[in-house]
């Protein structure tokens, strides 16, 4: 006889995959253009980390106004990739892919920007559960380019699945 994995269904994987593509990511959180802010999640491990991947592209509309002539990513939305990737961490780990989960923020800590992010990076959103599998996780969040260490944080969100 086989064990199932904790919270797992009687024959079904709970854990359907180890890395997520654009159209897995919007199966998993409501986010759209133009605050959808992760273009993939790798190296998915339920209920541990992942790694999300945001390429920065020079068209998006917050380079717009943040600043003329000096693009620079603002530290809010390097944050708020952070917390995508993670959300897409639990769907994983929940199992919860079109389930209408909505993530809210309820604390971030020890947030510190170390590089600009600028347009043409590539940056990689490494997110660690410290506390997690119910409604309420913590999450480590580092955020580098290039192996430079960019954004670190340590954040608290709420997941609800809606209906």
């Amino acid at each position: 006889m086989t064990e199932e994995p904790a919270g797992a269904a009687p024959g079904k994987t709970p854990f359907p995959a180890t890395e997520a593509d654009i159209h897995l990511i919007q199966r998993i959180i409501p986010h759209r253009y133009p605050f959808l802010l992760i273009d993939k999640v790798k190296e998915i491990v339920p209920f541990k980390s992942a790694i999300g991947v945001k390429n920065v592209t020079f068209n998006e509309p917050h380079f717009q106004g943040h600043f003329p002539g000096a693009p620079i990513m603002p530290g809010v939305t390097i944050v708020e990739a952070m917390a995508q990737a993670s959300a897409v961490l639990v769907g994983i780990s929940m199992d919860v892919v079109d389930r209408d989960l909505l993530v809210y923020f309820m604390g971030i800590d020890g947030c510190k920007f170390r590089r600009k992010v600028v347009p043409g990076d590539v940056l990689e959103l490494q997110v660690t559960v410290k506390r997690g599998g119910g409604k309420i996780w913590k999450f480590d969040g580092r955020a580098t380019v290039d192996g430079q260490l960019a954004c670190e944080a340590e954040f608290t969100a709420m997941m609800d699945l809606r209906g």
